[in-house]
């Protein structure tokens, strides 16, 4: 029993938050020696030279962050009046390993997340053709249909379970 809770309190000790970078500075020198560094997935140093973030009392805000590989990410948002969902809008931007850059717009409100980029997959202009077994499917399933209509044969479904035979 003492293990389990010698445990619940070493993982609580290592999920609380780690406050221990400062803001920058506004000189590039000073920035380099005040600004927070972390490890990116290679192990290299990368040096976090941005880092806003304004909360308003009436629920509004904005992010900006810009790390010195390139990464930048900038979000506002405010609280829908009816609802109080909050629309939010902004962007990120960063280079690929192929070294392509990728700049992403987002709006994200009572339509979902909508993401707008040169690099994302876009579908086929409709219309398109459609083929000829999908047509063929189509016109089965409404002859089917009109046949259902028709066929007054049906039973309406049993109201209780009757004895198993």
């Amino acid at each position: 029993m003492k293990f389990i809770v010698f445990a619940a309190l070493y993982a609580v000790a290592l999920a609380a938050p780690q406050y221990n970078y400062a803001a920058p500075a506004d000189s590039s020198e000073e920035v380099r020696e005040r600004v927070v560094v972390h490890r990116d997935d290679s192990g290299e140093r990368v040096a976090i030279l941005k880092d806003e973030r304004v909360m308003e009392e009436d629920g509004r805000f904005n992010v900006e962050f810009e790390a010195e590989n390139g990464i930048h990410f900038a979000k506002a948002g405010s609280p829908e009046a009816e609802t109080g969902a909050v629309i939010q809008a902004g962007q990120y931007s960063y280079t690929a390993p192929d070294g392509t850059e990728v700049l992403v717009k987002f709006v994200a409100n009572e339509n979902g997340y909508q993401p707008q980029s040169d690099l994302l997959p876009v579908a086929p202009e409709f219309p398109h053709p459609i083929p000829q077994f999908v047509l063929d499917q189509i016109a089965f399933a409404a002859s089917e249909d009109a046949r259902r209509a028709r066929d007054d044969s049906r039973e309406a479904p049993a109201t209780s379970y009757g004895a198993p035979q």
